[in-house]
């Protein structure tokens, strides 16, 4: 049977099909909103603003002296990590696939692997146009749009669905209450126990089910389920045109013969090219962006292409000698923004909170940092010999300010990171900071040696000024 054949056939049987009695989403609705709030967040951070704001942290001066130079080495990192983003995405699409009536989408789990691979196989291409394939930067953003929407429709739902169930847990201990001691009147209840008014729950009860109804709650799983295949394999393919050149081993953008009307990212290559600098080669712009087609940029053996994913993927494990890898990163940021806002408050504040603060500091530090902080302190008085020159309090200040220049920088988003992953934050759908960016990767012993530096100097800016208020 020939391959338009196939495709016939297999059109044949997905259009007789009655999707009508499709399940629908129902509490799922939260799991699928937040995979579509990471795909929207990685579309977004693939935009040209946010590669060429990622150009310019990988060669700041925190990133350069804590993780590396090497900006090859730094893009397979950001690679890796979009890679792993898609990858939790796509498995969240796949656990909602099983309820669907289109075989298509009930087999995304492998097709998302040909994808990969860089060959789709006869009989899942029939309808990739369908799947977003084609579609013009227009129909992308409608789409991009839409799942914002219901990203925060879902986020809505979920805090008025925890209301709800606050106001009836309440409701529940007063019934239980009146079961057991009977009728008791407001003065003599106990503590704790409040009487919540039925016309409240039952509105609260209203709002919820109106949402539900306006929400992907009431919204057929094949209908959803299309549209976030259909970002994930726009996202896929977003990721070969950025990282393709760069990276070695992972699909390049297709070649100009399978060029199409859909842009991945309007402009060409030229986005990436103009206005930055660097090392790394970059290839000649392009006319048109192309796209993931029918006929992939590159077909790998399925077990070859599963050892480079699974390299990506290990690339993201940080190794004992970093800050990630001794589980600080957290610790260590926390102990950054806190010297930071010590500096500032040593002119701002009063003499008790600054010694409120200094307390906090030395609690947060590591016995380790804490010998290391004392034997440097040693050292200084030994060299300065207790000098009691009031411009030395300004030195120290402004050395201790160089330092932080670059280094805070790295804890906010050591830090926005943390907060970016939480379970509270799994709505969030703007572009994220990288794990490049932060302390995960960075080296421990010079990541420590420039907090302790920084304590030293700010000890000492302390012990001049308040020398210098005495006299």
């Amino acid at each position: 049977m020939g391959v338009p054949k196939v495709f016939e056939n297999l059109r044949g049987r997905i259009g007789s099909i009655d999707f009508a009695d499709s399940p629908v989403v129902g509490i799922l609705t939260f799991e699928a909103a937040a995979a579509m709030a990471r795909l929207v967040s990685l579309h977004r951070s693939l935009a040209e603003g946010q590669f060429l704001h990622l150009r310019q942290s990988m060669r700041s001066q925190g990133v350069a002296y804590l993780t590396s130079k090497d900006q090859s080495f730094l893009l397979r990192l950001a690679c890796a990590e979009s890679l792993a983003e898609l990858d939790k995405a796509a498995t969240s699409v796949a656990r909602l696939c099983p309820k669907c009536r289109d075989p298509i989408l009930r087999r995304f789990d492998r097709f998302y692997d040909d994808v990969k691979a860089g060959a789709l196989r006869l009989g899942r291409v029939a309808e990739v146009d369908r799947l977003g394939l084609g579609s013009t930067e227009k129909d992308v953003e409608k789409r991009l749009k839409n799942m914002e929407k219901w990203v925060a429709a879902a986020s809505k739902l979920y805090e008025e669905m925890e209301e709800l169930g606050g106001l009836e847990a309440a409701e529940q201990r007063v019934e239980q209450q009146k079961r057991h001691s009977g009728p008791i009147p407001k003065q003599q209840q106990q503590p704790g126990v409040s009487t919540v008014p039925s016309e409240v729950v039952s509105a609260q009860r209203h709002r919820v089910r109106r949402l539900k109804e306006e929400s992907l709650w009431s919204k057929r799983v094949d209908k959803i389920v299309e549209l976030m295949v259909r970002a994930v394999i726009t996202v896929f393919a977003r990721l070969c045109f950025v990282f393709g050149p760069y990276v070695l081993g992972f699909p390049p953008a297709p070649p100009e013969r399978h060029y199409s009307r859909f842009p991945l990212l309007p402009g060409g290559l030229d986005l990436f090219t103009k206005r930055s600098s660097g090392p790394i080669h970059r290839p000649s712009a392009a006319k048109e962006v192309p796209i993931v087609s029918n006929s992939a940029p590159i077909v790998m053996r399925k077990d070859t292409s599963q050892k480079w994913f699974d390299e990506m993927r290990n690339l993201l494990e940080a190794g004992p000698s970093t800050v990630g890898g001794s589980g600080l990163a957290l610790r260590y940021a926390n102990i950054i923004e806190l010297a930071e806002k010590l500096g500032k408050s040593m002119s701002e504040d009063g003499e008790e909170a600054a010694a409120a603060e200094r307390e906090e500091l030395y609690e947060m530090l590591p016995s380790g940092m804490r010998t290391a902080v004392r034997a440097k302190l040693r050292e200084c008085w030994r060299r300065e010999g207790g000098t009691r020159d009031a411009t030395m309090a300004e030195g120290w200040r402004e050395a201790v300010g160089r330092i932080l220049a670059w280094l805070s920088q790295v804890a906010r988003d050591t830090l926005r990171w943390q907060e970016e992953h939480y379970m509270e934050q799994r709505f969030y759908t703007r572009p994220r900071a990288l794990l490049l960016q932060t302390l995960h990767f960075a080296d421990q012993e010079k990541t420590e040696a420039a907090i302790v530096e920084v304590l030293v100097g700010l000890s000492c800016a302390h012990w001049y000024q308040e020398q210098a208020q005495v006299e």
